[in-house]
């Protein structure tokens, strides 16, 4: 795989935060490694001794200490530190190496001017709302659900709810009625956080109709918090009260209530494509030692860093990039439309706010790339020293066009993982080279594994990926899911004991590992399995295609089935005979005959959920006879009239053929 792009300095264990582990690890536990391999070894193996030396390291403030590190090893209901009684929000609030007067949020948007919080700022903004909210009622276990965008309050709220040991939900406010409702109506909110409406680029979105709709929908709500964002100097709904009067000032302390390690923190979605959206239910010590772990060790955060990650509310990497105070690093928040005035704008954001550490999606870096943007012409990133990808697989080009236009001395970090464990679980380390079009390692405390399709652990070929060891950000479980089944069901059935994430994977003899797609959208001809993403790598770099979304069709007969390609297509083009076997050679050439679709058709757009994912499987479904009602939940879905195209095609194919009766 893919030629090296980046290697670690000389003295990369004396710069960076891993180093000063290894040195800690060194001095405090005798253990000494040799290089990342052994290191993630020793992680992945003994559990207690590194989940340990994370909590000691990082010097985590627990209220009571735990009575082990790992009481009970079985998946699922692995049982960590038990005894400890902790709050993630006291934690995130300590801000190590940060003083009172140091910047820790930098908010910009489209719909107001920029914001900054210093930590003093921070921390008395929390104090009031929690006393805000302990005024409305909330206690322990209460649930507040914000339909809030990517800004202060967002932020202030979540660390304010769960210093009384509440528990938070989000969802961005582009989400439909239905889709929140979805969401909500399982954990039942006491209190509602809505803001009247937001801007994307210079578009103003009136969001009433819909806070009103979510309140009318929710009876469980005593009461409705109203954020004026897009009209400041409008009227609260009716029986609502302002944000202002949420954070009046009180002479109340800031208190942190000390729950257990697995105390739910906030519960976050699946995105829902099919059926109800499962109600993921994190733990606040589980995610607080995750996110120590992979923002100080893997993305070398720390004091005087500015970590940017472009997300809303409503995906998990805003969960991730909120934890980043607890390492002493600023947050970088973004409220808008990513692409306007042009896709240069997030760029030129960056060397605005000395952002240090930049995260983004790959089909953005992507569709950065297509449009011939060279971001170090257009911004001042001098700052720059990290790029974080995540969403979809990077292709090797992907990680060329970053070295290329962004910078030559900074590290790319193409990572993947999931809402379910709210980290990722393979990404990068500053110990070892950056690879094109390879994802460098598997996360410390993460022992993901590739396996056959008999089950068996395979090196250098593609398999299921697999976590075989407990994780401490794996759920506490699924809200209402009394028996645990629903969450066994996810992720432990096709391998007892071992979970099953979903993804193929390929991890070659360094560690390195490539992420091939979906294994439930895998394209399986001939018995060979093919990935999605090197598909979509090969058709979407040419210039005529803008997006695709490729399905096979399987026979059930055990014949090769049918490889089903479809194309958006740049402005103003027609898909023709010509354009088709263009499509077609690049893909023998590029990957193979078997990946040669049977037919190749235009449409207008691909679906994609709000954060951006293809939808292969609700489009297989409705290919071959699903409803589009019963094939995807729409409110789930960016653009759900995508869907339409797919079925009208459906009702145009002819029926397969009934097998004849011997």
């Amino acid at each position: 795989m893919g030629d090296v792009l980046w290697t670690p300095p000389a003295d990369v264990r004396e710069r960076s935060r891993i180093g000063a582990y290894l040195r800690w690890l060194a001095e405090h536990r005798g253990l000494e490694f040799a290089d990342y391999a052994a290191l993630w070894e020793w992680s992945v193996t003994d559990l207690d001794g590194f989940w340990r030396s994370v909590w000691d390291h990082f010097g985590v403030v627990a209220h009571t200490g735990p009575t082990a590190t790992l009481a009970d090893p079985a998946m699922p209901g692995a049982r960590w530190f038990p005894g400890a009684t902790l709050n993630y929000a006291e934690n995130v609030l300590r801000m190590p190496g940060l003083g009172d007067d140091d910047p820790v949020v930098i908010a910009h948007g489209q719909t107001r001017a920029p914001q900054t919080l210093t930590a003093a700022e921070l921390r008395e903004q929390v104090r009031r709302v929690a006393a805000g909210l302990r005024r409305l009622g909330v206690g322990p276990g209460d649930r507040v659900a914000a339909y809030a965008p990517n800004i202060p309050e967002t932020y202030v709220l979540l660390l304010a709810t769960a210093s009384l040991g509440a528990i938070f939900s989000s969802c961005a406010p582009e989400f439909g009625t239905r889709s929140v409702t979805d969401r909500w109506r399982q954990i039942e909110p006491t209190v509602l956080v809505a803001v009247d409406g937001y801007r994307y680029g210079d578009k103003p979105v009136d969001r009433r109709g819909e806070v009103a709709a979510i309140r009318a929908a929710l009876p469980s709500l005593r009461h409705t918090v109203a954020v004026a964002y897009l009209d400041p100097a409008g009227p609260a709904p009716d029986g609502a009260v302002s944000w202002a009067e949420l954070a009046a000032p009180t002479d109340e302390p800031l208190t942190s209530a000390g729950v257990p390690f697995d105390h739910p923190l906030y519960v976050l979605y699946s995105s829902g494509t099919t059926g109800l959206p499962k109600p993921i239910v994190h733990g606040h010590g589980g995610i607080l030692l995750e996110h120590l772990k992979m923002l100080a060790l893997h993305h070398d955060l720390g004091p005087g860093d500015r970590f940017f990650w472009f997300t809303t509310t409503g995906w998990m990497m805003w969960n991730f990039l909120v934890s980043a105070p607890a390492v002493g690093a600023a947050i970088v928040l973004f409220d808008g439309n990513p692409g306007h005035p042009d896709l240069g704008g997030l760029w030129r954001l960056a060397a605005e706010t000395g952002t240090t550490y930049f995260g983004t999606s790959a089909p953005f870096l992507l569709a950065c790339r297509k449009a011939g943007l060279v971001p170090r012409e257009v911004a001042d990133l001098s700052a720059l020293r990290g790029v974080g990808s995540t969403g979809a697989p990077l292709p090797a080009e992907g990680f060329t066009w970053v070295y290329e236009a962004v910078g030559t001395d900074l590290q790319l970090q193409s990572l993947s993982g999931g809402t379910d464990v709210c980290t990722g679980f393979v990404g990068g380390v500053p110990l070892l080279p950056v690879h094109a079009g390879e994802i460098t390692c598997r996360a410390l405390g993460a022992r993901v594994e590739a396996r056959s399709a008999d089950g068996t652990p395979v090196l250098g070929e593609l398999g299921e990926l697999v976590i075989t060891a407990p994780m401490p950000s794996m759920p506490v479980g699924f809200w209402n899911d009394t028996d645990g089944s629903r969450y066994r069901e996810a992720y432990f059935e096709l391998y007892p004991g071992v979970w099953r994430h979903g993804d193929w994977i390929t991890i070659n003899e360094r560690g390195g590992c490539v992420i091939t797609g979906r294994s439930d959208a895998t394209l399986n001809r001939g018995g060979v399995r093919l990935g999605t993403a090197e598909f979509y790598s090969v058709v979407e770099g040419l210039d005529e295609v803008v997006d695709s979304v490729v399905v096979h069709l399987e026979d059930d007969e055990g014949g090769a089935g049918e490889l089903l390609l479809f194309v958006v297509l740049a402005e103003g083009l027609e898909l023709d005979d010509a354009l088709r076997k263009k499509i077609c050679r690049e893909l023998r050439t590029a990957l193979s005959p078997r990946h040669v679709p049977d037919e190749i058709h235009q449409v207008r757009a691909v679906p994609r959920t709000l954060s951006a994912k293809k939808l292969e499987v609700p489009v297989k479904k409705i290919l071959t006879g699903t409803p589009v009602d019963d094939a995807a939940a729409k409110g789930a879905l960016a653009n759900p009239e995508s869907l339409t195209a797919f079925a009208a095609f459906a009702q145009r194919r002819p029926a397969p053929e009934a097998p004849a009766r011997s």
